[in-house]
C-alpha cells in the first residue's frame, strides 16, 4: 500500500508553532511514542538520554535550509515574479525545476531580472520550458563561477523582499 501525502493533513493551531528556537535549547518539547502501547508522553529534550538502550544510536543532521524563494521582475513589463526553486538539473548550464507566481504571466522566451532593493540587477534567468502549470525550467545566465552563483542564489533568496 502507497502512502499519499494527503494522508498527513491536518489542523494544528499557528499559536503551538515556534517561530523561534527556545533560548535553553534542551528544555525544548519532545514527544516520546512507546512503540509497544502506543502510549504518548510529552517530555523535554533534556530527558532523551532515558530512552536509549544499549546499541541504540542517535544521527544528527545538520543541514541548512537552501533559501529557495527569489523574488524578482519579469523582463519589459517589469511585473513582480516570486520564482521557487525545486532543484537544479544541469550544474554545468544553470538549469533548474521552479515554480514561479504568477504562472500565467510566465512564457518559454521570457526572461527573469533579480537584483536588490537598490535595483542592482544580480542574477538573470530564461524560461525555457513549461512543465506543469505553475512550473518551469529557467536557466540563468551567469558567467562567473560555480561559488559566485551560488553565492547570488543564497543572496537573493535571504534578502529577497515581496
Amino acid at each position: 500500500m502507497r502512502t499519499k501525502l494527503s494522508q498527513f493533513e491536518f489542523e494544528l493551531d499557528s499559536e503551538l508553532i515556534a517561530q523561534y528556537p527556545s533560548d535553553k535549547r534542551d528544555e525544548s518539547r519532545m514527544m516520546v511514542v512507546h512503540r509497544e502501547t502506543g502510549e504518548i508522553e510529552h517530555k523535554q529534550f533534556k530527558d532523551i538520554l532515558n530512552y536509549f538502550g544499549d546499541g541504540d544510536v542517535m544521527v544528527l543532521n545538520n543541514t541548512k535550509v537552501f533559501p529557495a524563494r527569489m523574488y524578482g521582475q519579469k523582463e519589459k513589463t517589469g511585473a513582480k515574479i516570486e520564482v521557487f526553486l525545486l532543484r537544479e538539473l544541469n550544474a554545468e548550464v544553470r538549469l533548474w525545476d521552479v515554480l514561479v507566481d504568477p504562472a500565467r504571466k510566465i512564457r518559454v522566451g521570457n526572461k527573469l531580472y533579480f537584483g536588490d532593493d537598490k535595483d542592482n540587477e544580480i542574477l538573470v534567468a530564461e524560461v525555457v520550458d513549461n512543465t506543469t502549470s505553475r512550473g518551469r525550467t529557467i536557466r540563468f545566465l551567469h558567467d562567473g563561477s560555480e561559488e559566485e552563483f551560488q553565492k547570488a542564489l543564497a543572496y537573493l533568496g535571504q534578502h529577497a523582499a515581496s
